[in-house]
């Protein structure tokens, strides 16, 4: 039995025209890059001033547009309205290690302490998370300068993805936490202080000025008119799975999921019955896990995306993968 598209990709940006964050992510190797510069360069036709930016930490999309894009804003040969941009953390990292550095450095001088700061700001910057919280930082200082119409974003494979985008509310958690201790300890100083005269406090005015940055972020980020999460997956097992229990996670944290896109489907009609036994077999497997995701994700199917002849790279394969992607209705057995 045939399922069918209800919403096609045009149709839910129809839909939400107020469509400005576009976030595609799913477990590695799925084609999130390709899927993402297919769709930056459909907005960019629609006539919109369009960022495509990678925030996974394995950037390829020099790679698929065949030129370099790595660290700055660069118009995208041939493609009218849009830019691409694979985001370096490593001047945020530098700048966030000073930061952190003069934020120790007071606080240690603040109690009385006479250990350098060096020690902290290794320590703390030497956490695997502190990359993603750059990337985090990056990524919503892209979203702040508000320089463009449209931004489709490549994510890091989903479990990244979901710390990335999570972050606006584990943040704001933190630094509410943080903010009660600071005024606590401050309060304590003054009583103590032989003078009344109140101090200057840059921890927490950064604080306050962070928990304020990263309301935004979360506004932003769970806008359902604004913003939409699109998963990413193959006709396979495990990366049907991975979205799946993703997918709950995200609605849980408020992102707005726009559905899913399932890439690289095999075009049974191109299968003969004298193709190889692999071929027929691959078709078969793809058929069952088919009926998995119409049965799972039923109404949430965006797009069906089949398996080209040809690897997707440079401008010509992405304009036929977009004409796929942002078809209408499409059907699959």
């Amino acid at each position: 039995m045939a399922s069918a598209v209800t919403e096609s990709m045009a149709g839910f940006a129809a839909q939400h025209p107020g469509l400005k964050y576009v976030f595609f992510g799913g477990k590695g190797g799925v084609g999130k890059t390709v899927l993402a510069g297919a769709s930056g360069l459909w907005f960019a036709g629609q006539g919109k001033r369009t960022i495509l930016a990678s925030t996974n930490p394995v950037h390829s999309l020099s790679g698929l547009l065949g030129q370099d894009v790595f660290g700055t804003h660069t118009p995208v040969t041939g493609a009218p309205n849009l830019w691409a941009y694979e985001i370096d953390t490593k001047q945020t990292i530098e700048r966030s290690k000073t930061e952190i550095k003069d934020k120790i450095q007071w606080f240690l001088k603040f109690a009385e302490i006479s250990t350098k700061a060096d020690e902290f700001v290794d320590s703390a910057t030497m956490n695997p998370a502190f990359e993603e919280s750059a990337m985090f930082e990056n990524m919503i200082d892209l979203m702040f300068k508000d320089e463009y119409d449209v931004y489709v974003f490549d994510t890091a494979p989903t479990a990244n993805a979901r710390r990335l985008l999570g972050m606006s509310k584990v943040y704001s958690l933190w630094v509410d936490k943080m903010l009660r201790s600071r005024e606590e300890a401050r309060n304590l100083r003054e009583m103590l202080s032989f003078t009344k005269k109140k101090e200057a406090d840059p921890l927490l005015e950064y604080l306050l000025s962070f928990r304020d940055r990263m309301g935004q972020a979360r506004v932003l980020l769970t806008d359902p008119e604004q913003t939409a999460f699109f998963f990413a997956t193959l006709p396979e097992a495990l990366p049907i799975a991975v979205i799946t229990r993703f997918i709950g996670w995200f609605h849980e944290f408020g992102i707005p999921v726009g559905g899913v896109v399932v890439n690289m489907l095999i075009d049974r009609s191109s299968v003969g019955a004298n193709a190889a036994e692999f071929v027929r077999n691959r078709v078969a497997m793809q058929d069952e896990h088919m009926s998995t995701i119409w049965e799972k994700f039923d109404g949430q199917v965006r797009a069906i995306v089949p398996l080209f002849e040809n690897e997707i790279r440079g401008r010509e394969m992405l304009e036929r993968l977009s004409a796929a992607l942002f078809a209408g209705r499409g059907t699959a057995s």
